[in-house]
């Protein structure tokens, strides 16, 4: 399921990250590579903020979808 249909609350491991290499290579320096433990953390105007590896990382709703969890 995409990281975006999880909850505020709500934690998992990452399975894998879709999108073209740009995209991926981005989210990987993010912190979101798989098996990664991932939780939301809060929802803003629609951009997600993320807790990852001990930081807090704001992320767009379009790329929380290719996130999958």
């Amino acid at each position: 399921m995409p990281l975006s249909m999880m909850g505020v609350g709500g934690r998992a491991r990452i399975k894998g990250v879709t999108g073209n290499d740009a995209v991926r290579k981005h989210l990987g320096t993010l912190g979101f590579t798989e098996g990664v433990e991932v939780e939301i953390v809060t929802e803003l105007g629609g951009n997600l903020v993320i807790g990852v590896m001990g930081s807090r990382v704001a992320i767009d709703s379009d790329l929380a979808k290719r996130i999958l969890v």
